[in-house]
């Protein structure tokens, strides 16, 4: 999986400051910014392993405990089992930890009754065809800077794709791509706008048309923080060519959860 959009010192000070107000504060200034820097991980990378965290950030097991069970404690962590395509050698698969709902919801929505209501107002005045134009604006400032792609190759394909996730990070979505079968997946691990798009998924429609205007192929959104899964995954596929009849197969989201509206997603 990549993180693209922060480099490492910009990484640095996000896991100091972005999720400094998650879980009960430590006492410690020091313990502060270490569950800030747990807490940054669960959300870039989540679900991961207690090991996994602990290798990242040089944590002693004892020490990724204390900050998993105060943050499942709190509410804003939870555990999961492992599925079977992720374990590795024999035994129970290990368990893998992510933010929940709540966890990330503390991460800032900044000014959501506000947009709400000025979203509202706006169906009012000019129906749904302003809020999707608006939503369509949106996004189109968000990855303004990048061309659509020339080139139907694998390569170029999920080069294309780490574009787009840079881009959406700058945004403050925290996007990364990972590489799944035949295809790569866009997994945006925080949505600065999924209060607002629980009601309005014209939102989360325009990403999806963005990304399938930038690729020139068909992707499948496949979860939305919106409506409740760990992150908005869109799979891309880099083996079918954009002009093919062929029905393309339906990928899982990994590891989001199943889809359950129509919003944009896999089900369409």
């Amino acid at each position: 999986m990549k993180t693209v959009g922060l480099r490492e010192n910009e990484v640095k000070t996000e896991r100091q400051q972005g999720a400094r107000s998650v879980a009960a504060s430590p006492a410690a200034t020091g313990e502060g910014h270490t569950r800030a820097a747990v807490v940054q991980l669960l959300l870039e990378e989540g679900p991961i392993t207690a090991t996994a965290i602990g290798q990242r950030l040089g944590l002693s097991p004892a020490g990724v405990r204390r900050h998993l069970d105060a943050l499942i404690e709190s509410g804003e962590a939870r555990a999961m089992r492992s599925a079977p395509w992720q374990q590795q050698g024999r035994g129970r698969p290990a368990k893998q930890f992510q933010l929940t709902a709540a966890g990330r919801g503390r991460l800032g929505h900044a000014y959501d009754d506000l947009a709400g209501a000025a979203m509202r107002q706006l169906r009012e005045l000019g129906g749904d065809s302003a809020i999707m134009e608006f939503a369509r604006r949106r996004v189109g400032s968000i990855v303004a800077g990048i061309d659509r792609l020339a080139q139907h190759t694998p390569v170029e394909i999920e080069a294309k794709a780490d574009e787009i996730a840079e881009a959406f990070s700058d945004a403050g979505f925290a996007a990364t791509t990972r590489k799944v079968g035949s295809g790569v997946q866009i997994c945006q691990h925080h949505c600065p706008v999924s209060h607002v798009a629980e009601e309005f998924p014209e939102l989360c429609a325009a990403e999806l048309e963005a990304f399938r205007e930038l690729l020139g192929t068909h992707v499948q959104r496949l979860a939305t923080i919106a409506n409740g899964d760990c992150a908005c995954t869109t799979h891309v596929p880099l083996s079918v060519p954009p002009t093919s009849t062929a029905q393309p197969t339906r990928p899982v989201a990994q590891p989001a959860t199943a889809a359950r509206n129509d919003s944009g997603r896999s089900a369409e």
